[in-house]
This record gives C-alpha cells, structure tokens and sequence, in this order.
C-alpha cells in the first residue's frame, strides 16, 4: 500500500491561524497563532514550516486565507492581500512569505474556498457526485466570506468571490448604517461579529437568543442565501463561523425567512428541504483547516 503524502497546511483567518501537518486528509499536528501584524503572524507560520521541513520535508504546501486575495499567478502582486478592511493586512504578501525557502509545490486560495472545497468532497456534499454538485460555503465572524465548489473545484473567475460586500434589501425598519469602511450596510457590515456587537451594544456571545434584534440579523442572512441560491442553484449553503456554527435558534429563523423570501420561485427550495439545503458544515469547525489540506492535495496532484 503506498503511504499517504506528508503535507502541510496554513489556515489564516481574520483572529487566529493554524500551521498543519497531515497525512493525507488527516491532520495530525496543528499550532495555533493569533492573527496581529503580518510581520507577526507570518513570521511565526513561516518559521514552524521551516522547522517541520528540516525535521521531514512535506510533499506539498496548501494555504487558505482570508480575503481579498490576488489568485492569478501572472500578477505581480500574486498572493498579496488586496485592500481590505483588516487593519494593516492590505499588501501584506502571503504566499511568498510563507513559501520562501520551502522547495516544494504550493497553491494559496481563500478559507471559504478552500472550506467549500473539504466540504464537497468529505462533508456536506459528498453524499453526491462532486463532478456535477455546486456548494456555497459561508463563514461569518470577523468578516463574512462566502467560497463556492463547483464540478470539483473552487470557482474564480477575474479573481474569487467576494460574497461579503453584497449589498441586501434591508428589513423594514432597520436603521442600523453597518459598519463596513467600504460599504457600510453591506452584508458583511450588518451581520459579521463587528457589526453585531455595534448593533446590539455588547459581544455577539453575551447577545440573549430570544432578543427581538435578531429578526433583523436573520433577514440579513437570508436575503444573502436567497440571492445566492437565485444566482447559482447551489445544492447547499453551509453556514459556519462564529456567527454561523452553535446558534441554532438563528440558523432556524434564517431557513424560515429563506422559504419565504423565495416565495416558491425555486422548486428545490421548500419547507421540507429547507433544512438540508441552509445547514452547518458537516465538517464543523475542521472544513476550514481540511480545507487548507484540500488545496495542497490538489496542488500535488498536479506535479
């Protein structure tokens, strides 16, 4: 039997980064390092990378950040930060700071896709073919960002998504301006943790479940899951985060605000199939970490 590829895997989110090592799919070593300065942070994942390569040298490097990231590999600034709201991480340069020195293959894309991407192919979706399943994964914490698989593969088109700047039909009512330095009220602004602890005045986590705000955050969210089921005929929308994953009652009120939003237009969409179509990860808080794992399987694939 031949052994499983020794690989290695960066998940960089918007408050914490893991540095992976797997066997195959399966993680066996993960160091945990906050999200501060670039200098910091990268510095840090840089360095265990090198050390796991001088103690056994890993077949390939997958990376999954945090967005907005230049994907095309012909662009000078290829795996660089675009501007983006997180203080001081615009031009930050990612893939190279963290595949300098480390002779081996390494694909970078951002955490929903590579989420999506674990999720089509050990979670959610892999009850169907991934060759012909579209899955939407959303994270809402820090930010909101939004990945999709797609027949196999993260979509990218003149870059990848960026579901989280969506501009949405606000409930009647709702006069909160969001916090978005871009957009202000778009969906990122009005339901990511920022904006919520703006909203409500204290943390998402001390927010009581039966506060009345929460209609207006739950309209929010399905008005994004409705546009993105109209716009791709995703067979699922996984919703994780901090936000997304442990809040049931919301993720309750989200489903029924969906089938009523899309007001029968979608066939597949109903009160019966709701709850399988707008659910949690099934990979829960690994589709992200996997999903790093994901990329770097597939950049070896290619070798």
């Amino acid at each position: 039997m031949t052994a499983e590829p020794l690989l290695a895997g960066v998940e960089l989110g918007g408050t914490k980064m893991f540095v992976l090592r797997a066997r195959g799919r399966q993680i066996f070593q993960r160091e945990t390092v906050a999200t501060t300065s670039p200098a910091d942070t990268l510095g840090a994942a840089a360095s265990i990378l090198k050390d796991w390569w001088a103690e056994e040298p890993f077949a390939a490097l997958g990376i999954a950040s945090f967005g907005p990231i230049r994907l095309d590999r012909s662009a000078l600034d290829f795996g660089q930060m675009l501007p983006t709201p997180k203080p001081g991480w615009s031009g930050a340069d990612i893939f190279g700071t963290l595949t300098h020195d480390l002779p081996c293959p390494a694909l970078i894309d951002t955490d929903v896709n590579g989420a999506a991407l674990a999720e089509l192919r050990w979670g959610a979706g892999a009850e169907t073919s991934p060759s012909s399943n579209c899955l939407c994964y959303l994270t809402i914490g820090t930010g909101l960002g939004g990945g999709f698989a797609l027949e196999g593969r993260p979509l990218h088109g003149a870059m990848h998504p960026e579901v989280g700047h969506i501009r949405i039909r606000r409930a009647p009512g709702d006069d909160f301006e969001g916090v978005c330095p871009f957009h202000g009220d778009c969906i990122e602004g009005l339901v990511s943790g920022p904006a919520l602890a703006r909203r409500f005045g204290v943390p998402g986590d001390r927010i009581a479940a039966d506060d009345p705000r929460w209609d207006h955050v739950a309209h929010d969210i399905a008005q994004l899951v409705s546009t993105l089921l109209l716009m791709t005929a995703a067979r699922q929308v996984l919703i994780g985060g901090g936000v997304g994953i442990g809040r049931a009652a919301l993720l309750e009120r989200v489903r029924s605000r969906v089938v009523e939003q899309l007001n029968g237009y979608l066939p597949f969409v109903t009160t019966d199939s709701i709850a399988s179509i707008v659910r949690p990860p099934a990979l829960g808080d690994q589709a992200g970490p996997l999903g790093a794992i994901a990329l770097a399987l597939d950049v070896l694939a290619t070798c």
